[in-house]
């Protein structure tokens, strides 16, 4: 699994990218989209957290590469603060108090349990129609064990403990690029 990279341009442009979307939202405007430029438009799954005074405030993503990064943050963005189900939709008074988080992910890789490396390998789980995923850093923030790790990504996908170990279950790996900044 080769390292993905992005410039210190790149990063602030789609840091930019997600502000504009949440900030034109709120004010009710068209947005005012950064310039891209090269290696924004390659397709890769993304997702967006946003924490507000440190505590998780919406998180979406998509593990899918159907658009391009400039595009995929733009989405991932909103539903973060506006459709992730666990939260109200984000406020114009939150604003100053969020930051964002992207993660870009590599390809997913079908993988044994034993080949999981928790800080290092997001995971991906699915077993009879139900399916759950975690980023890589979310095992070092809870400070889990692969076996940790494992048997929270069954709970999460509404799975028996230990699930990840039925024949039938799909585990797969995948690795992050992670960046982020204040509001």
């Amino acid at each position: 699994m080769s390292e993905f990279t992005l410039t210190q341009e790149q990063q602030d442009i789609l840091l930019e990218t997600a502000r504009e979307a949440l900030r034109s939202t709120l004010d009710g405007r068209s947005p005012r989209w950064p310039q891209t430029i090269s290696g924004l438009e390659q397709k890769r799954g993304a997702f967006v957290t946003i924490h507000r005074r440190g505590a998780l405030r919406g998180c979406i993503g998509r593990m899918s590469d159907d658009a391009p990064l400039f595009i995929q943050i733009q989405e991932m963005a909103l539903a973060a603060a506006f459709g992730d189900p666990r939260f109200p939709p984000l406020t114009k008074n939150e604003l100053d108090e969020i930051q964002l988080e992207i993660s870009i992910l590599s390809p997913m890789i079908a993988c044994a349990p034993a080949q999981v490396v928790p800080g290092k390998h997001g995971v991906y789980l699915a077993l009879g129609g139900k399916s759950g995923v975690f980023l890589p850093q979310v095992a070092t923030e809870q400070g889990w064990d692969r076996e940790a790790l494992l048997e929270n990504l069954c709970r999460k996908a509404g799975l028996a403990p230990g699930s990840f170990l039925v024949p039938e279950a799909r585990l797969m790996y995948f690795t992050a690029f992670v960046f982020g900044g204040r509001y």
